[in-house]
């Protein structure tokens, strides 16, 4: 081996490592990112449901940490909406405005998370 292919081979290992961690990184932030399933989109689109990101972020916090505790399907309840949420996937299921929640039983739920600010 060549002196300069032991650098370049050096070099390469090197970018391999910062692309691994870069990639490592990147799926770490996305291991707490909340998914939406085509029903959900649809229906906060149907009942004029926003969320700001700074709720949403309470979201996501809240569906992980509920996820340590064993929850695998969460019924998650802000001022704004309510959210059927499979923990285990990261996924928002489906989503009512707080009024239409009021009349609804909700069912294959273990767990249920109150984000009241």
């Amino acid at each position: 081996m060549q002196p300069s292919d032991a650098h370049h081979q050096a070099t390469g290992n090197k970018t391999n490592n910062n692309n691994f961690k870069e990639l490592f990184k990147t799926e770490l932030t996305n291991e707490t990112n909340l998914k939406v399933s085509k029903h959900a989109e649809t229906r906060f689109q149907q009942r004029g449901i926003s969320l700001s990101n700074e709720v949403w972020k309470k979201v996501e916090n809240a569906v992980d940490h509920a996820r340590t505790k064993g929850v695998t399907e969460a019924l998650v309840l802000t001022k704004e909406a309510a959210l059927v949420v499979s923990t285990k996937n990261k996924l928002v299921i489906t989503a009512l405005d707080r009024k239409s929640a009021e009349e609804q039983i909700f069912t294959n739920i273990n767990g249920t998370i109150l984000i009241e600010k």
